[in-house]
């Protein structure tokens, strides 16, 4: 594990200090959430407040402690400036797709860091498919896994998660990380399509009206 980064420390710092502004004042939390109703009257800054909100601080924590542990890997393949490009592009692409599969629902809310935290989780696998997670899990196979009961949970509408969010930060993560590293694409390819898989399958899923 690598040393945590100022740009990790700062980022960490934001989510804190917005999160804890959230759980004492309701009104707060209500104006910068993410909800379908409130951008579609124009509050389109929700879709970015809202990746620095949390429910409760069990929430906040887990976030940050994911982050914690994937964000030195992408900082030292990239730097600090791409990373927090992969990581506000991963947030804004998160909101974006929970947008696009909410967009009749005007009462849906969400809030949280997971689709930033996502796409920077996806991203540390493009650059090392085979780290372990859990002790036990190649990094690839986590990442296909995962969404794909993301797409799974999407469909079902399981529990109270931002299935969307996730696959949304997630394929965010993807693309800039292949954007901003373009050599991994010569390097692995193979790696690369196959953590494509997933995106595949939700699009196919979504042109055939099954999700």
């Amino acid at each position: 594990m690598g040393n945590l980064d100022i740009i990790t420390i700062i980022i960490i710092a934001a989510n804190v200090i917005i999160s804890y502004k959230g759980f004492e004042d309701y009104d707060f939390f209500d104006k910068y959430k993410f909800n379908v109703g409130a951008i579609k009257r124009g509050e389109q800054f929700r879709v970015f407040s809202s990746g620095f909100l949390h429910v409760n601080p069990q929430h906040l924590l887990f976030n940050m402690i994911t982050l914690y542990f994937f964000a030195w890997m992408v900082i030292r393949q990239v730097g600090e400036t791409k990373f927090v490009i992969i990581y506000v592009v991963s947030l804004l692409a998160g909101s974006l797709l929970s947008l696009v599969f909410n967009k009749d629902n005007y009462h849906y809310s969400a809030v949280g860091a997971s689709g930033a935290v996502m796409g920077i989780i996806y991203s540390a696998i493009l650059f090392d498919p085979w780290m372990e997670i859990n002790f036990i899990i190649p990094g690839w196979l986590f990442g296909i896994g995962y969404l794909l009961y993301s797409i799974y949970g999407m469909k079902k509408q399981i529990g109270n998660i931002g299935h969307d969010a996730h696959f949304g930060g997630a394929v965010g993560g993807y693309a800039t990380t292949l954007i901003l590293a373009p050599y991994l694409l010569e390097y692995d390819l193979k790696m690369v399509l196959i953590l494509a898989i997933p995106i595949v399958v939700l699009f196919v899923m979504q042109k055939l009206g099954k999700i």
